[in-house]
């Protein structure tokens, strides 16, 4: 039975075909358009590339006519036995002038071995797809760090060792390049590396080309961590010093009462090339336009995302543009496969690394992590559901070639966040996150707080990295007025508690608590908490929830206890 494309059935019907120069052969439904593009898959379709397993995923392409009958067939490599065989008919596209064709293939669960071919057939021509692998699809975006390839990582060359190994992980790289409108494909010449299998060329390629080092060593982490039985499909569509407006819709902004024109770069510096800017990524929704809009077709499994330095000069709105961006995505993909992509498909995000060192870097990367958690701490939350991350504030770089801004150790991110992507994302029993604050104890006699964590945690790679809020006057908000924020350093700790000192505080109530709260909080994993299995740092933390009315330097032995949700 035939079966129409899930996003041209969603999407691409709405759209009205402007102009078309008739030509009638025999059929008063085939014409052909000025501008038609020859029989061929869309650009992003290639040899060896992975389609989402055990889920409906969409093949299309064009067709210089309209109303003409396409045969796709799946075929197993090994028998060339056809397995399936779906009849379509062409028809008019989202581009004025030109006609398209779509099927969706029923996805075989994901095998160790498993190869298929698809073809598709429309008269005497036939067009076809090698090396094909049912798995796991997963976008990787973002800005630099993650545009950050793996010839710059650490141990480069060890790492594009023995790649042979991952053959069954398949990459696939977009170019650079914005649009003012949605894009439904690529242009010629806007991919940067076609569905690749591993090698050291395909992997290890130029500096910031390809490949993007966490969504590589994340795609590896994963495919290790389902016992190598599930291929994975790594698709890098990234752009430094990008904001999250750029790769937000005009829905999610709104959502946001953000404005199409923040952040905007002056138009007369842009430079145009077929239509599209090419020099202005920062712009609301271009980036969204043009990297991820053209994907909405294809059927995935989750996506990851690096980005956030660039929102950490104006990070008000991050803990609603970023939450709104997942929310967003998900919906558009659910929507644009008519239901194939799961509507809550796992989002897995780094919490920004570490820059610039010094005592006065409290606002911006700071308030950018806690927002990057809608301001709960951990994922996934009630605000963020089936999310997850990665900590990597403990990470820095200070003698990287490529900036501090850009640490070179992508591996301690890549295998955080693969745990916390097993465990989320796949359902494994995993320890993926470190510590988290769960309950307080003040004693106001002794000038000591006393916190409970909820796992067991090692000894205290610091002392430095707590802070309370010291308020002359009772008030909630520390940081103006009476109200400041004073260091607190460990003076002991069990197998789930740290007490701390309060006595830089004496005179005043303590209203306030927050936890690695500066740019760069700690050299190389020498942050004060971390967990001891699988060596997770606690994230960054605040709150203004400790209120009780008590005194530092009142006499006699006082207390004050909550528990932190």
């Amino acid at each position: 039975m035939a079966r129409s494309g899930p996003h041209f059935m969603s999407v691409f019907s709405g759209f009205v075909l402007l102009s078309v120069n008739i030509i009638v052969h025999g059929d008063p439904l085939r014409f052909r358009a000025h501008n038609a593009v020859p029989f061929s898959f869309a650009s992003y379709y290639g040899d060896h590339m992975v389609l989402q397993q055990a889920q409906k995923s969409a093949i299309w392409g064009y067709h210089p006519e309209n109303g003409a009958k396409v045969t796709v067939n799946l075929i197993a490599n090994d028998a060339g036995t056809i397995i399936q065989t779906l009849s379509v008919m062409s028809r008019p596209g989202p581009v004025a002038g030109q006609f398209v064709w779509s099927a969706a293939i029923d996805g075989p669960k994901a095998d160790s071995e498993a190869v298929f071919r698809v073809t598709a057939k429309s008269g005497s021509d036939v067009i076809m797809l090698k090396d094909v692998l049912f798995g796991d699809v997963w976008i990787c975006s973002g800005q630099s760090n993650m545009q950050f390839s793996m010839s710059m990582v650490n141990n480069s060359k060890e790492e594009l060792m023995n790649l042979e190994q991952y053959n069954r992980i398949r990459v696939f790289t977009l170019k650079q390049v914005e649009s003012a409108t949605p894009l439904y494909d690529f242009a010629s010449g806007s991919i940067e590396e076609l569905w690749s299998v591993p090698s050291t060329s395909t992997i290890g390629g130029p500096d910031w080309k390809y490949m993007s080092a966490v969504c590589w060593l994340y795609g590896k982490n994963i495919f290790n961590g389902l016992g190598r039985k599930v291929p994975i499909g790594l698709v890098a569509s990234d752009w430094g010093g990008t904001p999250v407006e750029a790769w937000s819709s005009p829905d999610s902004l709104a959502a946001c009462n953000i404005s199409q024109h923040a952040n905007s770069n002056d138009k007369t510096s842009n430079v145009i090339q077929d239509g599209l800017f090419v020099d202005a990524p920062g712009t609301p929704s271009h980036l969204w336009n043009s990297m991820i809009h053209p994907f909405l077709n294809m059927s995935i499994y989750g996506a990851i995302w690096y980005q956030g330095e660039a929102n950490a000069g104006a990070p008000d709105t991050y803990n609603c543009t970023f939450p709104t961006m997942i929310e967003d995505w998900r919906m558009k993909f659910h929507e644009a496969t008519n239901g194939a992509t799961d509507p809550y498909f796992p989002f897995g995000f780094v919490q920004l690394a570490a820059w610039r060192e010094g005592k006065n870097y409290t606002h911006g990367f700071p308030d950018i992590r806690w927002h990057q958690t809608a301001d709960v701490g951990y994922v996934p939350n009630y605000r963020m559901k089936k999310v997850f991350m990665a900590v990597a504030m403990d990470l820095p770089d200070d003698t990287s070639p490529y900036s501090a801004i850009h640490p070179r150790d992508k591996q301690d991110v890549a295998q955080r966040l693969a745990l916390s992507g097993l465990n989320i994302a796949y359902g494994k029993p995993t320890t993926y996150h470190g510590p988290t604050i769960t309950a307080y104890f003040i004693d106001i006699g002794f000038y000591t707080l006393k916190i409970g964590l909820s796992m067991k945690i090692d000894k205290p790679h610091s002392n430095d990295g707590f802070e309370v809020c010291c308020s002359k006057d009772n008030q909630t908000y520390c940081g103006s007025g009476n109200a400041f924020w004073s260091p607190a350093p460990l003076i002991g700790y069990d197998q789930h508690s740290v007490t701390m000192s309060w006595k830089t505080c004496s005179g005043s109530w303590i209203v306030g608590l927050r936890y690695a709260w500066l740019e760069t909080p700690c050299a190389f994993k020498q942050c004060p908490v971390y967990s001891v299995i699988n060596e997770l740092p606690m994230a960054p933390f605040v709150t203004n929830g400790l209120i009780g009315g008590g005194r530092v330097g009142q006499d006699g032995p006082q207390y004050l206890q909550g528990t932190l949700n």
